[in-house]
């Protein structure tokens, strides 16, 4: 059985639970889930990622269910014995994420929420970030943001600047205590949206730490991605 320490020598079990229910409607026809990459559909890399990891125990992938017959033959195809559920997501991300963390073991003790669409998150990344959330109870690879940030107004007019170091541009995986994560949910209307599960927690009054992540961990959103994740590819830096 994979499974992570905390500090105090505890095991627990950690669920990733990754989430391509999307419509890619910002990708203009292109199903960015099943894009190929390097030779391998954009899920299939996410998947990968947390297939190899140590303290991984089981997957469940979260898709639209025109894709779920495509997605459980990649999954036969590739081999990755740790997925244990393939289901169909909602109309919003929230209601996706539930729909996944509901279809884990209930010997589940932590989640590892992550975007089917970040191909390149690596071992090390899950690690720190399961282990940042396991000590503290919430956490979120992120980014410290590198450029100047301003606060503009609708109309594009600049009203701050902000300090740039205490900015973080938020990635996946975001892992979180299940319990707690349920919790959260049942505490909110479902008409409240939040653009990531941090939000939620958020909300909910849990604190969420964030984990150093990289450049790298990129969320092919827009057809310029596709650039960027080809090149990495052909970098060798992914992991």
């Amino acid at each position: 059985m994979n499974t992570a320490v905390n500090e105090n020598n505890n095991i627990k079990k950690v669920s990733a639970v990754i989430v391509a229910a999307g419509s890619s409607s910002r990708m203009h026809g292109i199903d960015k889930q099943l894009l190929d990459i390097g030779g391998m559909p954009v899920i299939a890399r996410a998947v990968s990622a947390f297939q190899r990891s140590e303290i991984i125990s089981e997957i469940v992938i979260v898709t639209r269910e025109d894709l779920i017959r495509e997605i459980n033959d990649l999954v036969e195809k590739h081999g990755f014995s740790k997925v244990n559920a393939v289901v169909k997501g909602a109309d919003t991300r929230q209601k996706s994420v539930f729909n996944g963390i509901s279809a884990t073991s209930e010997t589940c003790e932590y989640v590892a929420i992550h975007d089917g669409a970040r191909p390149f998150v690596t071992q090390d990344i899950i690690k720190n970030t399961v282990d940042a959330a396991i000590n503290f109870g919430a956490a979120s690879a992120a980014q410290t943001a590198k450029d100047t940030v301003k606060i503009a107004d609708k109309n594009g007019k600049i009203i701050k600047t902000v300090d740039r170091d205490t900015v973080r541009l938020m990635q996946t995986p975001q892992v979180f205590e299940k319990k707690t994560y349920l919790s959260a949910m049942k505490s909110v209307p479902d008409s409240e949206f939040f653009t990531d599960d941090c939000m939620l927690m958020e909300k909910f009054g849990q604190p969420v730490f964030t984990v150093e992540s990289s450049p790298l961990n990129l969320k092919i959103t827009t057809r310029e991605d596709i650039i960027f994740a080809e090149a990495i590819i052909r970098s060798g830096e992914n992991d």
